[in-house]
């Protein structure tokens, strides 16, 4: 499997980067192959005559590389310039990624800064499978909320095609996933929807992942606000990583990623697998 991994060279992607745990997380479904990318804004100066931008985050970029190889990656450095999520989408595609890695800190706008903003606008318009992993600051240091990536999943659908599409790549976490919680939230227009019907679509699903998977596995249906209680579930159930499908494609992503989806990741504190739809994978 082979992933690009976008990293910003700050403090808190080295905190993601140095921990084994996640990378042993990686390792265990799969990923061989990490393409490391970092981006220069366009608005960003080229600096003093004589100085290289392009050089020295290829410098800068050798500790990351270097901490991938240790863990016996294949590892290739990539610097562009342009629009973060244009260039790191484009490198995926290109590549031909299985994933894309990106890091998130910070929720209100005045935490967002490159990471954070870049995370968003990915997510908006990923062409792959894309993980965007959760990074907090911890007594003046960074470091990544849920070592255990893909340990305990939690897959909220509402039955869609979307859904399904998600669903079926929960699978390829094998190796690394423990445990997986199913939800459905019955929105108000679903109130009347029998209950027990939906438990019982949940169960068939869950068969489902422990005969291919070998897990343990639980259902639940919640009332309420969908965001809302996705939360609450990631909460209760102590999940590690949220997936979930995503909507829309074209220049209409943007608005149609689905306020369900965007709300999760820029709302929640767990990492989130993003996986697009089928007409949104790369040509």
């Amino acid at each position: 499997m082979r992933i690009v991994f976008a990293t910003d060279l700050s403090d808190a992607n080295e905190a993601a980067i140095r921990s084994r745990t996640c990378l042993e997380c990686l390792k265990r479904i799969g990923v061989t192959d990490v393409h490391l990318v970092t981006v220069v804004p366009d608005n960003v100066s080229t600096g003093l005559p004589g100085m290289d931008i392009a050089s020295d985050r290829q410098t800068a970029l050798r500790t990351q590389r270097e901490t991938f190889e240790s863990e016996g990656f294949d590892v290739e450095t990539h610097v562009a310039r342009g629009t973060p999520h244009r260039r790191i989408n484009g490198f995926a595609e290109r590549l031909h990624a299985d994933m894309i890695v990106v890091g998130s800190r910070g929720q209100s706008p005045l935490e967002n800064r490159l990471i954070g903003s870049t995370a968003r606008n990915v997510a908006r318009t990923a062409v792959r499978p894309l993980l965007i992993e959760r990074i907090e600051k911890r007594d003046g240091t960074h470091a990544v909320a849920k070592e255990h990536l893909f340990q305990h999943v939690l897959f909220p659908t509402d039955f869609s095609e979307n859904a399904a599409r998600a669903f079926e790549f929960v699978p390829q976490l094998a190796g690394a996933t423990q445990q997986a919680d199913l939800l459905h939230v019955r929105g108000r227009e679903e109130r009347d929807t029998d209950v027990q019907q939906v438990r019982e679509r949940l169960s068939e699903l869950a068969d489902d992942l422990e005969t291919t998977m070998g897990i343990e596995t639980g259902v639940n249906v919640r009332d309420g606000g969908v965001v809302d209680e996705i939360l609450a579930e990631e909460s209760r159930v102590g999940a590690t990583v949220t997936v979930l499908g995503a909507r829309g494609q074209s220049r209409l992503r943007r608005l149609l990623l689905g306020s369900v989806s965007e709300s999760v990741i820029a709302q929640g504190h767990n990492n989130v697998l993003l996986i697009p739809p089928e007409s949104a994978t790369a040509r």
